[in-house]
C-alpha cells in the first residue's frame, strides 16, 4: 500500500475515533433530556425540535458537504438518538 495512503486512512481512522467520542457525550445528553421528559410527561418525538435542528446545522454547510448530505446525516443521527432514548425511557 502506497504510504500516502496509509496515512490518510490513519488520519481518517482518528477522526473517526473522535466522531465516536462526540456521538457518546451526544447520547449522554440525550438520554438526560429523556430523563427530564418522562418526569415532566412530555413525549420523546418532538417533530418541530428536529426541524429546527436540521434547519440550523443546514445553514451552517461548509464546502465540501452540502444541505442535503448534511440533512441526512443528522437525520439518521437524530434517529437512532430517538431509538436510544426511547429504549431508555421505557427501562
Amino acid at each position: 500500500m502506497h504510504p500516502d495512503l496509509e496515512a490518510l486512512r490513519r488520519e481518517i481512522d482518528a477522526i473517526d475515533a473522535k466522531i465516536l467520542q462526540l456521538i457518546a457525550a451526544r447520547v449522554r445528553v440525550v438520554l438526560k433530556v429523556g430523563d427530564l421528559k418522562r418526569t415532566l410527561g412530555a413525549t420523546i418525538y418532538d417533530p418541530e425540535r428536529e426541524r429546527q435542528m436540521l434547519e440550523r446545522l443546514s445553514d451552517h454547510v461548509e464546502p465540501p458537504l452540502d444541505r442535503d448530505t448534511v440533512k441526512r446525516i443528522f437525520e439518521r443521527l437524530i434517529d437512532e438518538s430517538r431509538r436510544i432514548e426511547q429504549r431508555h425511557v421505557s427501562e
